[in-house]
């Protein structure tokens, strides 16, 4: 299941009733946080989920509102004691960014790493999912992400019997593993169907409306856009 959640949708200035833009997928037992302003933590808690398991965060560009809640965030992942890396994710100049607000955040006791987008256009492949990153079109360098959950083919059970896959193995099989028993390799394709339309989350904040967002976000289970205004250059 793959859940959603708008933490915050507010402009510049938090509000008691209304936080700064942020969002949160989870997946799999993956969390990923898009953007994280001041008083994402709060957001988090009122939702009731702990920053704890956030894996990936995610950033559409640099301006305060949309990464100004990252030292704290970072600080309570500390004492929270984790251990594991966290990695950062946004356009290019990242590492400095983000490098100087955790200056605030000194002595953490997991590993934080950066990947800076450098194309108009790239895809990340994580364990189970993609995140695409794509420029649109803000006063600063600034991306859209969208979110994409594969789907394997149905199991074919009829095919499983006919090519003699012993019934031990299927349920490996239909997770995706090669599995190599008594001499025979067995693959997935010899128990699945075509590959089906897996889901799709496109977020975009912040950007004037550009053919970016109409090609990345065909499909989408799910479009959020969020600070539109003006119009195309």
């Amino acid at each position: 299941m793959l859940d959603v959640s708008l933490l915050g949708t507010g402009g510049m200035m938090p509000l008691p009733y209304r936080w700064l833009t942020a969002l949160m997928l989870r997946y799999n037992g993956k969390s990923i946080l898009i953007d994280c302003g001041e008083g994402t933590q709060i957001a988090l808690r009122e939702k009731g989920w702990s920053p704890n398991p956030i894996d990936i965060i995610c950033f559409t560009h640099y301006h305060a509102d949309h990464i100004s809640g990252l030292p704290g965030m970072l600080l309570t992942m500390g004492n929270a004691e984790r251990r594991e890396p966290l990695l950062l994710m946004g356009p290019k100049g990242l590492t400095r960014v983000a490098g100087a607000l955790c200056t605030i955040a000194p002595e953490l006791p997991f590993e934080v790493r950066y990947q800076e987008i450098t194309e108009a256009e790239q895809t990340f492949s994580f364990d189970g999912f993609q995140i695409k990153a794509f420029k649109v079109s803000h006063s600063v360098v600034c991306y859209g992400y969208s979110m994409t959950v594969p789907r394997g083919g149905r199991f074919d059970k009829e095919r499983a019997l006919q090519l003699q896959v012993p019934m031990k193995l299927w349920s490996r099989l239909q997770k995706g593993e090669t599995v190599e028993a008594e001499g025979v390799t067995y693959t997935p394709d010899m128990v699945l169907g075509a590959p089906r339309k897996g889901l799709k989350v496109t977020y975009c904040t912040d950007t004037r409306p550009v053919e970016s967002i109409v090609t990345n976000g065909a499909e989408s289970d799910l479009m959020i856009l969020e600070g539109m205004y003006g119009e195309s250059d």
